[in-house]
Order: structure tokens, then sequence, then C-alpha cells
């Protein structure tokens, strides 16, 4: 497995995967502490509630969604953002399609290929 991205992430270049129905996912960057990754979500796609040892913090870039993190339920939009701690439990589901723009410290190594 790679530690690093190249150096320039080219969208037109990018693969895309689908983690979920109505869920697609390109990694845009990382090393071994830092991931950026951009989400798209078709309006009633669902984000399953998870949990994972990584920091995380995203930012909402279009579209609007109903977050879940801890048991509290939020609903946020454009230029809206959101972090969540180690081990807590969180999830979405996407009212208007949209993306995300996710962060993970340490990087998501089960997001490698």
């Amino acid at each position: 497995m790679k530690t690093r991205s190249e150096t320039y992430q080219l969208e037109s270049e990018l693969q895309w995967e689908s983690p979920a129905p109505g869920i697609r996912r390109q990694i845009m960057g990382y090393d071994g502490q830092l991931m950026i990754v951009k989400v798209e979500f078709e309006a009633g796609a669902v984000g399953t509630q998870h949990e994972h040892y990584h920091s995380q913090a995203t930012y909402v870039a279009s579209g609007r969604f109903e977050l879940n993190i801890g048991g509290k339920k939020k609903i946020l939009g454009p230029g809206d953002g959101y972090y969540v701690a180690p081990d807590e439990l969180h999830g979405c589901v996407c009212l208007e399609k949209g993306v995300l723009i996710d962060t993970f410290s340490p990087h998501r190594a089960d997001f490698l290929k």
C-alpha cells in the first residue's frame, strides 16, 4: 500500500468508488496522518451509522443532509460543517443531492486498495 498520494489530484483522472447505493467517493489526497475525500450523495442515500477510531471533520459543499452524531440530529446545508470524535457513532441521510468533503486523521487505510 502506498503511504501517500500523488502531489496533484485532478478530478478527471481520479477513480470513483461506490461504497453504498446512491453514494460515490474520490480520494483527493492523503499521507499517514491525513486524508481528504470527496463524497457525492444522491437524494435519499444513507450514510449508514458507523464508528471508527479516526478524527473526522467534514464540510458540506452542496446539498442538505440530516446528520446523526452521537444520537444528536441536525440538518446541515452548504457552508456548514461538523466534527466527529474518534469512536463516536455517526451517519447521515441525504435530503437534497449534494457533496461532502471529509477529512480524516489518521488516513483511512480501509479506503485504500
